[in-house]
């Protein structure tokens, strides 16, 4: 079903949103079905990007994590991830009332787990971890997620899109805080907790 929506919202993303709404998945729904698998998707692979490719700012000089170092890594980048989703999610919930949104605690997880989906697949570029190949997924991967968060806020929260418009800015907003956060606590995570360990 899933990947149904997957391709759907790439072919035609408004008429989709429809069709997720119609479903009504709960929160825990979101988690089991889809947000632990893709959350996955990126740790998995800077796991095996670091320890097996190795990591290059320029695709020149290779530096590679030790196995017993990336691993606590990849899992603190996990839950780190997974706790991300709850938060825009919540993010959400809280300003829905500010737009006149008529979206619910289960809705804004909904939206959440879809628009995120881009972004957890761009995770896998993490398997060649070059800079600037990573970069220029990365911001594909945004571009399309603001896109579906633009075309799913009005569907999922009964609004116009001027409206929808202005709460995705908010959200985007809001995103990019959530991005610092997360950058933030990885480097936290890094100098305490499961510092990294590099051979070349």
């Amino acid at each position: 079903m899933y990947i149904q929506h997957l391709f759907g919202l790439i072919a035609h993303p408004k008429e989709e949103w429809k069709e997720i709404v119609e479903e009504r998945y709960s929160i825990v729904q979101c988690y089991l079905r889809y947000v632990i698998w893709l959350a996955a998707i990126p740790a998995i692979s800077v796991y095996i990007g670091t320890t097996q490719v190795g990591w290059s700012l320029s695709g020149g000089d290779v530096v590679k994590l030790t196995e017993a170092s990336a691993l606590p890594i990849a899992i603190a980048f996990y839950c780190v991830l997974l706790g991300a989703v709850a938060g825009m999610a919540h993010a959400m919930y809280w300003m829905e009332h500010t737009y006149g949104t008529d979206a619910s605690l289960d809705r804004c997880f909904m939206l959440t787990t879809f628009t995120a989906t881009p972004m957890m697949l761009a995770g896998l570029a993490g398997l060649y971890p070059v800079m600037w190949f990573d970069v220029m997924v990365g911001l594909v991967a945004v571009a399309y997620t603001v896109h579906l968060l633009m075309t799913g806020v009005p569907v999922l929260g009964h609004i116009t899109k001027e409206q929808g418009f202005m709460f995705s800015m908010s959200v985007v907003t809001v995103g990019l805080c959530m991005l610092v956060v997360v950058l933030v606590v990885t480097v936290i995570l890094w100098a305490t907790i499961t510092p990294p360990v590099f051979i070349r």
